[in-house]
């Protein structure tokens, strides 16, 4: 999915901002660097959980993995692409499309994970994807809600909160046209094109997937959330970099250092 230029004025543009200082500051800008992209396999990327229906396993997503003097990011992306370049290279990117966008979020989790800035910048394996989906089930009780919108279907994500706050008190959005209009556990998968907006109306926490700022829906997301005065989370390894360079809360509890 092409997007227009408006896609990237918000957060992505802040953060190149920041990406920009932090160049300058370390003296990055005229030191060669070299940021490879590689295509995993979903092996790789995710080992061999007991379940089958991420994304990534059904082929709708792919992780793409940057090297930054040595450590590693990653990004999830529909768009997959190589890259090879220099920093400055990806801090002037333009980013209209997935896959600049792709490269450019891998690219910050590796410079940020190499600054020790940041966290989990590479996926959990195996049966850490459950683990994490039942700590972010947790943390969502422990705010205190009594409505949870997930905003991109991550199954096991989707069944813990579900199995927590009750089919009744779960909403979901997706933008694959194979899930919108169906049920899991219980819960009909709305259409993320047309009806994000009640999703955040009808619920007390958002908790949203890292690849929104990848496919250019982040900053919408955003503004819906914060229009209605929701709380506001980020889940993946994808936003790793912009949220710690935003200040934004993200839950991703077993993803691995970089």
């Amino acid at each position: 999915m092409e997007d227009s230029a408006r896609d990237a004025s918000g957060v992505l543009e802040q953060c190149r901002n920041k990406l920009r200082e932090l160049v300058v500051k370390h003296q990055l800008d005229s030191t060669p660097v070299t940021v490879l992209a590689k295509l995993l396999t979903p092996e790789e990327a995710i080992g061999t959980p007991g379940r089958r229906d991420y994304p990534i396993l059904e082929g709708k997503e792919r992780v793409i993995e940057a090297t930054v003097l040595g450590a590693r990011g990653q990004a999830f992306t529909d768009s997959p692409s190589e890259f090879s370049g220099q920093l400055r290279d990806v801090v002037e990117m333009p980013l209209t499309s997935n896959r600049n966008r792709a490269i450019f979020l891998a690219a910050i989790n590796a410079l940020l994970s190499h600054m020790r800035l940041v966290e989990g910048t590479l996926h959990c394996k195996d049966e850490a994807p459950e683990k994490c989906a039942a700590e972010i089930a947790k943390s969502a009780r422990q705010r205190g809600v009594q409505k949870v919108g997930l905003v991109g279907l991550n199954p096991s994500i989707a069944e813990a909160l579900i199995r927590e706050f009750g089919a009744d008190g779960v909403f979901i959005t997706d933008l694959n046209p194979k899930n919108i209009g169906t049920l899991k556990f219980g819960v009909m998968v709305w259409n993320g094109q047309t009806q994000t907006h009640e999703l955040v109306r009808v619920s007390d926490l958002v908790i949203v997937t890292g690849t929104t700022l990848v496919n250019g829906t982040f900053d919408e997301i955003l503004r819906l959330a914060r229009l209605e005065s929701k709380e506001f989370v980020v889940f993946g390894i994808t936003a790793a970099g912009v949220c710690k360079l935003m200040n934004m809360e993200r839950w991703c509890y077993q993803a691995q250092n970089g």
